[in-house]
C-alpha cells in the first residue's frame, strides 16, 4: 500500500472513498503540496470509527508562515480552530475544522512528515493489521468504540508493557 498519495482511497471501503471525495473536492492536498501533506490515522488503514477524523500531517520550516497560509486557507471553514502544542517530541501547530461531514486536522511540524510519529505509527499498525488478520482488526475497532485510543488498543492487544505510543515504534 503506498501511503504517500491518497490514490489508494479511490477504491477503498465506503468512509474511504468518501474521504478522497471530500479531500479532493476541496483541493486540501494542493492547497498544502508546499508542505509534504500526507493523510495518516485511522481512516487509511480502516479502522475508523464514526466519529474518527481526516488527520492531514504536514512539514513546515517557518512556523509563522505556515500559520498564516492555514489561517488563510482554512479559517473560513466551519468550526475552524488553531493552536500551538508544545508537548509533543516538537512544537507542533494543529487547524481543525468541519469539511461536510468530516472533521478534518491539519497537524504540522518542523518533521519530515514521513519521520512524524503519526505517520510512522500508522504504517506500523497497517503492518500489524496485516499480519494478524481480520479478527484483530475488528477487536481493535471495538475498543476505540468504549473510547480507547488507537495506541492504546493496539498496546492492550499485543500485550505492550509501558507507553504503547512508544512501545509500538519498537516494531519498525
Amino acid at each position: 500500500m503506498n501511503f504517500e498519495t491518497i490514490d489508494y482511497l479511490k477504491s477503498g471501503n465506503d468512509r474511504q472513498r468518501k474521504a478522497y471525495q471530500i479531500l479532493t473536492q476541496h483541493q486540501i492536498f494542493d492547497k498544502l503540496s508546499a508542505y509534504q501533506p500526507l493523510l495518516a490515522g485511522t481512516i487509511p488503514i480502516a479502522i475508523d470509527i464514526e466519529m474518527s477524523d481526516l488527520d492531514v500531517i504536514c512539514c513546515f520550516a517557518d512556523k509563522q508562515e505556515f500559520v498564516k497560509t492555514i489561517t488563510q486557507l482554512f479559517q473560513s471553514e466551519k468550526d475552524f480552530d488553531l493552536w500551538e502544542n508544545n508537548r509533543l517530541e516538537r512544537e507542533a501547530i494543529i487547524a481543525r475544522f468541519r469539511l461536510g461531514t468530516y472533521e478534518v486536522e491539519i497537524f504540522g511540524q518542523n518533521i519530515p512528515t514521513s519521520k512524524q510519529m503519526g505517520y510512522r505509527h500508522m504504517i506500523i499498525e497497517h503492518r500489524i493489521l496485516q499480519q494478524r488478520g481480520e479478527v484483530f482488526r475488528q477487536q481493535i475497532i471495538a475498543l476505540k468504540k468504549q473510547g480507547v485510543k488507537t495506541e492504546p488498543a493496539f498496546g492492550q492487544l499485543l500485550g505492550l508493557a509501558g507507553n504503547p505510543y512508544l512501545e509500538l515504534l519498537k516494531f519498525e
